[in-house]
């Protein structure tokens, strides 16, 4: 069993914090993701008027840009490292557009998928425009963020960066299927998690450390930090949906029992309360299931379970960076493993 850890108690690393070489994560990232949502747009160009439309309204610049800038910082420690290079290459900065693209395609076919009707607090596209112009903008999304990933021009960064929309896809079916027996159900959930959360950070990370640096070993270290804080960025999230208010999550809390799903803080109560197996079993479908697992998980130590063991991951992820050359963004990556530990949206 994980044992209980506060949250107060949850940066062991926070030494990084006062080092003087510490930098904010978000200030340090920002000159290299400046005019990302206006190029993601010029990725988008198209004639039709209402389809331009739609994929304005998600790259309305007011996103966090949260995956685009692991990816250049993770560029820029990586290049420090191979040759102490301080520039991020132009196909390097391609990569971490090419992730915000992938991911919002993600999240228009995901509100398709769960009839979600409210995404970063605004009305979801299939809410507005219908289930059907949703997935084909979805789908126009994608095949922009696949011309623009060909234009780089490397059948090794195409194969990296592929896998992600393989893995979103292999995820959501995860997703739709449940288990059976108690024993494989977290096994399943830690395996969905990568394939729709983690794979696109890590895979993201790798390639551009593959084309700054030759070393495989370089490689290993940002597809693992990536991987490590994807897992403990979603754990976080599966938190937050029964610690934090609708308002601030800008969705609604408690969205994923009512979708059927037994993420961490579900897995960890049922230890506790055996008799939500059958809640789970059944997707919280008959009438007050969802108030119930809601009562239980908060009964049990499931949130803080499901905390210590985002708390475990981001642990690994600095485990991993740390092993790359001194840097203001290695510094700023292990920082940012601390700041997943400790967001409230």
């Amino acid at each position: 069993r994980f044992h209980h850890t506060s949250a107060s108690h949850l940066c062991s690393c926070s030494k990084t914090i006062s080092d003087e070489k510490y930098q904010d994560p978000f200030q340090l990232g920002r000159k290299d993701l400046k005019n990302l949502y206006e190029d993601i747009k010029k990725e988008l160009l198209v004639s039709a008027a209402e389809l331009k439309e739609m994929c304005d309204y998600y790259f309305d610049g007011k996103g966090k840009a949260f995956r685009p800038m692991i990816v250049v910082l993770m560029a820029r420690a990586c290049n420090i490292h191979h040759n102490n290079s301080k520039e991020v290459q132009a196909s390097q900065r391609s990569v971490a557009i090419i992730a915000e693209m992938i991911h919002t395609a993600s999240l228009v076919h995901d509100d398709v998928i769960d009839d979600a009707n409210s995404r970063r607090g605004k009305r979801t596209l299939n809410q507005i425009w219908g289930e059907r112009k949703a997935v084909l903008a979805g789908d126009f999304i994608l095949s922009a963020a696949s011309v623009a990933l060909a234009r780089i021009g490397n059948t090794t960064i195409i194969s990296v960066l592929t896998q992600v929309i393989e893995d979103l896809v292999r995820g959501e079916f995860l997703q739709l299927g449940s288990k059976e027996n108690e024993n494989e159900r977290f096994a399943h959930y830690l395996e969905k998690t990568f394939k729709k959360t983690a794979s696109l950070i890590a895979n993201s990370c790798k390639a551009v450390s593959i084309l700054g640096c030759p070393d495989p070993k370089v490689h290993e270290i940002a597809y693992q930090y990536g991987k490590n804080v994807g897992i403990a960025f979603q754990l976080i999230d599966d938190v937050l949906d029964f610690t934090s208010c609708a308002d601030r999550l800008g969705k609604p809390t408690a969205a994923d029992l009512k979708l059927g799903l037994a993420t961490g803080p579900v897995l960890f109560a049922c230890r506790q309360f055996p008799e939500m197996n059958a809640l789970i079993m059944r997707r919280f479908s008959k009438p007050g299931d969802v108030e119930r697992a809601w009562k239980y998980v908060l009964q049990s130590d499931g949130v803080q379970q499901t905390t210590y063991l985002a708390q475990r991951y981001c642990h690994a992820a600095t485990r991993e960076i740390r092993k790359l050359r001194p840097s203001p963004e290695r510094e700023a990556l292990v920082h940012l493993t601390e700041m997943v530990l400790l967001r409230d949206k």
